[in-house]
């Protein structure tokens, strides 16, 4: 995937949409405005520029950015992480919460979807929402689903949704087999098994519902809507 020319075009269309009002409310981050979701992306840009330099978590962080204009801030944010990227290329070891990939290559797909998310957030609050590229799309699935959802994180069995079943996700003629429990996600690709439940339809708009940025409305839900309920709230925990 070209993920840094996706991680250019997104994040130049989150800058543009930005422009156009820092105060627009973002409907899928509530008490968030425009101004909010802009400061956070730089702050996550400039956060992975100093892992990317370290080759592991910057300690203290954050410095304190409050006297930095947003726009501003986020324009040389955004070249900073583009550069880094570069100069890292996707081979350099460095820090990542991936148990498979300790290399900056995974910072070239977290960036990219990171802005992908963003740049729909700000595009909703402003009324001017442009498609995703639908193998952007699969991939932001396949991401979130491992490792933000699949990774070793539940050994403690602290969520709050359980789950104990299998859900299936189907789109662009793929499809991920997921089986969960209090302590563990396992994620397949393929649609062998029973699964009590299966999200399909568009690419985009499966990866927006697995990020809470589109409604049941916009999916297809087959089979036990509590353990879809159930699977939602877990993806909801993880992505935190």
């Amino acid at each position: 995937m070209r993920s840094l020319e996706h991680l250019r075009a997104e994040s130049a269309r989150l800058g543009e949409v930005a422009r156009t009002g820092l105060d627009a409310a973002v409907p899928s981050c509530p008490g968030w405005t425009v101004d909010d979701v802009v400061r956070h992306v730089a702050m996550v840009y400039v956060h992975k520029v100093e892992v990317l330099k370290l080759g592991a978590l910057p300690d203290p962080w954050p410095p304190d950015f409050t006297g930095l204009a947003s726009l501003e801030w986020y324009d040389d944010a955004r070249a900073a992480i583009v550069d880094a990227l570069e100069a890292a290329g996707t081979e350099t070891p460095t820090w990542t919460f991936s148990p498979r990939d300790r290399t900056s290559a995974f910072w070239y797909r977290r960036m990219t979807h990171e802005t992908v998310v963003h740049r729909i957030d700000v595009e909703q609050a402003r009324d001017a929402v442009t498609p995703i590229d639908p193998e952007l799309a699969l991939d932001g699935i396949d991401e979130i689903l491992y490792p933000t959802l699949g990774g070793p994180w539940w050994e403690e069995g602290d969520t709050a949704h359980p789950i104990d079943a299998a859900v299936r996700l189907t789109a662009g003629g793929r499809s991920w087999t997921v089986d969960a429990d209090a302590t563990s996600v396992d994620v397949r690709q393929g649609a062998e098994g029973d699964a009590a439940a299966e999200v399909s339809g568009d690419p985009a708009q499966v990866y927006l519902w697995l990020w809470g940025r589109a409604g049941d409305d916009m999916i297809e839900i087959v089979g036990d809507p509590g353990v879809v309920r159930a699977f939602r709230g877990r993806i909801s925990e993880a992505s935190q």
